[in-house]
């Protein structure tokens, strides 16, 4: 099996389980991770013996999204004190591998089914959208609380929900649990939280008796269906306006965040960022 710091990657028969493994952080995205995850879905898709491919979060997060904790995201992009110019063009190259990296889950030829445990926010939410199929515990709980301190959503969950649905919580940041994300299409299928695994794991070995180009032809019918749509172009305007987006989180309106930050650390920031929206009609909760 490969050898992987950030994630495992574990295969039993035809089914391939691949698990982001930094429950510390709640799986938080770094660039690694995010590299390894890509890597371990070519090793799979290239495995003539793999038919079908889970991910999961370890521990009680499926992911807390890109690591804004102070590494991650910014060891990439920096901070907003940077010149304007510089501050864009590092975000612009972060921002626009976004549509690949979603591309690859779609475009794979194995199916991909996301097992949602707990937190399922910001860059992980979008992960779990461009899965095959969603599964989530009656524990998930989903969001892009990033939006409050100036960020973006991504066009796939619009595409999923429709514009109403998808604006109600992507204007908001506000979190919905696992009955509204189903409510609303963005999911398959709840499950109990200690039954998460063993029916992704069925399905996963239902779609394993499945001719493999079958699954592959018809895999592509929907992916290059959607990009014949626009939904590449889509997502390609998605990352150049996330520039903007993020280039645009140095005025006023976010001038108090930033001083949480400094004389708080990250935990006076996120409650500086969320408090004002509490209480949220869903949450934020997740037990696990």
């Amino acid at each position: 099996m490969p050898d992987y710091e950030n994630i495992i990657y574990e295969q039993d028969g035809p089914v391939v389980t691949i698990t982001w493994n930094n429950p510390e952080t709640l799986n938080a995205i770094t660039p690694a991770l995010e590299r390894e995850f890509h890597d371990a879905l070519d090793v799979a898709n290239a495995d003539p013996s793999a038919r079908s491919i889970i991910f999961t979060g370890a521990g009680r997060a499926f992911s807390s999204g890109y690591n804004i904790a102070g590494s991650g995201i910014e060891s990439e992009v920096g901070g907003p004190t940077q010149p304007v110019s510089e501050h864009l063009e590092r975000w612009f190259r972060f921002s626009t591998k976004n549509p690949d990296m979603m591309m690859h889950l779609m475009t794979l030829e194995k199916p991909i089914i996301a097992a949602v445990n707990g937190w399922c926010i910001g860059g992980g939410f979008w992960y779990s959208l461009a899965a095959d199929i969603t599964i989530a515990s009656d524990r998930a709980v989903f969001a892009q609380p990033e939006v409050r301190m100036i960020s973006n959503s991504s066009v796939l969950f619009a595409a999923l929900a429709g514009w109403k649905a998808a604006h109600r919580y992507a204007l908001t940041g506000d979190h919905f649990d696992a009955q509204e994300a189903l409510r609303i299409g963005v999911i398959n299928e709840i499950v109990p939280t200690e039954d998460l695994m063993e029916k992704a794991d069925a399905l996963a070995r239902r779609l394993a008796l499945v001719p493999s180009h079958s699954i592959r032809y018809n895999k592509l019918i929907t992916a290059r269906g959607l990009e014949a749509m626009g939904l590449r172009n889509a997502l390609n305007v998605g990352s150049m306006l996330s520039s903007m987006v993020e280039a645009s989180a140095d005025g006023r309106e976010v001038a108090h965040l930033d001083a949480a930050r400094e004389t708080g650390g990250f935990g006076a920031f996120l409650r500086a960022r969320d408090e004002p929206f509490i209480p949220e009609p869903f949450g934020p909760r997740s037990e696990g």
